[in-house]
């Protein structure tokens, strides 16, 4: 069957292209799994950000009785909460009853320190490390950003990625394979051509994908205000923004390949040979950002790479690394991948949507 062309009383390609998302959309919304789904994800999300923000300002700091003479010794030192009393006597009072774990007082006697640590059964590590003598240390490129903060950001943003993309571009190759299994793709073809069926199918499920992005950006900031976190939800800002506009290309380039590849089988139980290097490309950006969250030279290639700069990119962003024309080049680099896995893409799908029974081979599919 051929495709058909625009004639009398025929659709447009635009008008095409929305009524095949708004058909997408649709059916979508009226399906209470997908719902529910979206609900417990975004529930996961807020409860995430809470439970991480009230850790994060949970104190762990050691608690520590100090003198007048002391005090300045432990002064504005991470990990310490001092208590000062009036004597030495006061300070060993606190710690035999339980409401410090450890004390600090003048120690006339001992040159080396001028220092004594009071204990009821051990005395903490943080206290003694404190007090140890070592050497000066310089450090050449200091750390801006709090490893395990740019760690958890770093699972964020993948495991954001990976859960949109792979769900709706999963979602979508179903939907392919089908209305191929059920020739309603025939009716489809008969009214409007392959390339307008497809960029309608991907333009919907962007649409979703990109809601469900919006709404996780959204419940994130409200957990970092509940929590106290201005100065990491600050930090944030441009990251999400960038996140966003790399998520939104990146989503089209990976639903066009996911319905392209579906549109090689005909049966659901061939889907996943088709999709799966599609899959392992999802799976790509969350396994290495994660792992090499701490490498900046690592960081830098897969911020380069379209299917991982969505990912890597904004993490860059977050830590200072990247400097301001990186991610500019690096959505030029990922616009033209885009462009180029849609022709490939919408070459396969139009050519193997009418093609029933066994798998398409890849080469027939390019061939036509």
């Amino acid at each position: 069957m051929s495709t058909a062309t625009p004639q009398n009383g025929a659709l447009s390609v635009s008008s095409g292209i929305f009524l095949v998302a708004e058909r997408e959309i649709g059916s979508k919304l009226r399906s209470k799994a997908f719902l529910i789904s979206t609900g417990i994800l975004l529930l996961i999300a807020l409860a995430g950000v809470l439970i991480g923000g009230f850790m994060s300002t949970n104190s762990s700091e050691t608690k520590i009785a100090v003198t007048a003479e002391t005090a300045q010794a432990v002064h504005g030192v991470a990990g310490l909460a001092p208590t000062e009393v009036a004597d030495p006597t006061a300070a060993e009072k606190l710690v035999r009853e339980g409401k410090v774990e450890a004390a600090l007082i003048p120690a006339p006697g001992d040159t080396a320190f001028g220092y004594e640590i009071v204990a009821l059964k051990s005395a903490p590590n943080s206290l003694q490390g404190l007090l140890a003598k070592t050497p000066k240390v310089t450090i050449l490129e200091p750390d801006t950003t709090n490893p395990l903060l740019r760690y958890l950001v770093a699972i964020g943003f993948g495991v954001v990625f990976l859960m949109a993309a792979s769900t709706f571009g999963m979602t979508m190759a179903q939907s392919v394979v089908e209305e191929k299994s059920t020739r309603v793709v025939e009716l489809l073809l008969a009214a409007i051509p392959a390339r307008v069926l497809l960029a309608g199918k991907v333009l919907g499920n962007t649409v979703l994908a990109m809601a469900q992005i919006l709404a996780l950006a959204a419940i994130a900031m409200v957990g970092l205000i509940v929590t106290g976190q201005n100065t990491v939800l600050e930090g944030l800002g441009a990251p999400l923004v960038w996140f966003a506009v790399f998520f939104l290309f990146g989503f089209v380039l990976l639903a066009s390949l996911f319905a392209a590849a579906a549109a090689l089988v005909s049966r659901q139980e061939d889907i996943g040979s088709t999709t799966m290097p599609i899959t392992m490309l999802v799976m790509a950006p969350y396994i290495l950002t994660i792992i090499f969250n701490d490498n900046p030279l690592v960081m830098t290639i897969l911020s380069y790479i379209p299917f991982s700069a969505p990912v890597a990119m904004p993490v860059r962003l977050f830590v200072g690394d990247a400097q301001w024309w990186e991610p500019l080049l690096s959505l030029v680099i990922l616009l033209v991948a885009c462009v180029a896995a849609i022709l490939v893409a919408a070459k396969i799908y139009e050519n193997s949507l009418l093609r029933m029974g066994g798998r398409v081979k890849l080469s027939e599919a390019l061939k036509g």
